[in-house]
């Protein structure tokens, strides 16, 4: 009986966590899975356990939320919130929850838009070059945001819009594919993500970061950002880009949740993880948990404005035919 009673108390006093963590992430393996194990590893060291991101994609990262959403409210799943399961299914109809259904630990990062043009293409020194050809020409240039109707596509076509002007989108399932008929001249523009420029600066020149986040410019070698040349971007803060904010379940024990924002606090906080997430082309966002509901309740209706834009787009792409 007294055995008893000692394993009992011993359970009873046991703190959180006890196990390894998993984050659930809604994308196949790449650039962005890597900077969440980076902040991953970091939070592990803090908690002394191991954290590990687990690749979980489909149906635009809802699959990876529905496989979150099956796990105990325990602590021990993280959700990796990116802004398309999150935000954009649910405006969709795609998503029966809503950014009020989870509790917030820290953001993690964000990863800015930029519309690029080929190195050696002189047609446009800079973006107010670019804008102006396409008010003199409407309808006459190509270009692509890879997938049609997905969150580059909208930043695109907002920029646009605030802009008036006009240019035919060619979807791409294929980013990759995307670059290759830039080379080859086939499009005139492109919009990309960090990993992508990364991986093709030699063969890309940055005409406008589509950010108004310091922070965005230095992924893109310095490149200007849209309001440097006094254009209206006509999306603020996090709506024109990727980002992703950590969450767990809401019925997550406030005990848990507070010893896992505090751990992702501090890992987030060094020096060396925050170098580390630049260096791959990530900003580190830093907004707290208490900073959740302040920053994401605007995304929704600057996203809203996006897919109106992509309609504006295709209405007028239609009366330049």
């Amino acid at each position: 009986m007294a055995t008893a009673m000692v394993l009992l108390a011993s359970n009873a006093q046991a703190e959180f966590p006890e196990r390894n963590i998993e984050n659930i992430y809604p994308w196949g393996p790449g650039a962005t899975m890597a900077a969440s194990q980076v902040i991953a590893d970091a939070m592990g060291q803090e908690l002394g356990v191991n954290i590990s991101v687990v690749s979980t994609p489909g149906a635009a990262g809802t699959k990876a939320f529905q496989t979150a959403l099956e796990k105990p409210a325990d602590g021990y799943t993280i959700f990796d919130g990116y802004v398309a399961p999150l935000v954009l299914q649910p405006m969709f109809g795609n998503a029966d929850w809503t950014y009020e259904d989870f509790k917030p630990l820290w953001s993690a990062t964000s990863n800015s838009f930029a519309i690029v043009v080929r190195k050696d293409d002189d047609r446009f020194p800079d973006f107010p070059a670019l804008v102006k050809y396409m008010t003199e020409n409407p309808g006459d240039l190509r270009y692509s945001p890879g997938v049609t109707d997905a969150l580059p596509h909208m930043v695109a076509a907002k920029v646009m819009q605030t802009s008036d002007v006009v240019a035919q989108v060619v979807p791409y399932p294929e980013i990759d594919n995307a670059i290759k008929d830039l080379r080859g001249s086939v499009l005139d523009f492109m919009v990309i993500n960090p990993g992508v420029y990364a991986s093709n600066k030699d063969d890309v020149r940055v005409l406008a970061v589509l950010s108004e986040f310091e922070g965005a410019s230095g992924t893109y070698g310095g490149a200007p950002r849209v309001q440097d040349f006094g254009i209206e971007l006509g999306m603020k803060g996090l709506a024109p880009m990727g980002w992703n904010w950590w969450l767990v379940r809401k019925e997550t024990p406030d005990d848990v949740v507070a010893t896992l924002q505090d751990a992702m606090g501090k890992a987030l906080a060094r020096d060396d993880i925050h170098q580390k997430l630049l260096d791959m082309g990530y900003v580190p966002l830093g907004y707290s948990p208490d900073q959740y509901k302040e920053i994401i309740a605007p995304v929704a209706s600057d996203l809203k404005s996006g897919i109106d834009a992509i309609a504006w787009e295709k209405e007028k792409l239609q009366g330049t035919k």
